[in-house]
């Protein structure tokens, strides 16, 4: 895949994962204003292909459904501020900026799911009163994990004993 099909990959897969298009035609729609895009943008630039792609090396990273949903969701939205300052007047960039906003409001939590790992990241560990309150919630925190590491144990057990 070369560097310039990434943007209409990573938007392709974005909205063929969310259900959003059941039809090929609007999708082949969406891949011709996308390529008109790319020419807005002079994507075909060698230098697109400096440092790798931006988006897909990252959605390798998320393979659970509710996963891939946060990191979606935020790509979806880095997209839509980067077409806010195009030229809305032509027609195909306010076709790609309709598709993103429905599926960024079939996105609701993603974005609210990342501004919490954000906060976690900015917690000061060393801080005295945030050691306290996090050992308070510890006990919590594991129950939590419990019955999923539990499923998943009863699960492989279950396997192991079946010889099918």
């Amino acid at each position: 895949m070369t560097c310039q099909t990434y943007s209409l990959f990573v938007l392709s897969v974005i909205m063929i994962y969310f259900g959003r298009f059941g039809n090929s035609s609007i999708l082949a729609q969406l891949e011709n204003d996308i390529d008109q895009l790319k020419a807005d943008f002079n994507s075909s630039n060698s230098d697109v292909a400096d440092g790798g792609p931006i988006f897909t090396d990252k959605l390798t990273n998320w393979t659970e459904r509710n996963e891939k949903r946060i990191i979606l969701s935020q790509i979806v939205s880095m997209y839509l501020e980067m077409l806010e300052n195009t030229d809305k007047s032509k027609a195909h960039i306010r076709h790609i900026s309709e598709e993103l906003y429905t599926l960024k409001n079939s996105l609701p939590d993603g974005l609210k799911k990342m501004k919490d790992l954000m906060d976690l990241t900015k917690l000061q560990m060393n801080d005295l009163k945030i050691q306290r309150k996090a050992v308070n919630e510890l006990f919590s925190v594991l129950q939590k994990l419990e019955p999923s590491t539990s499923l998943k144990r009863k699960r492989s057990q279950s396997q192991r004993r079946c010889k099918c």
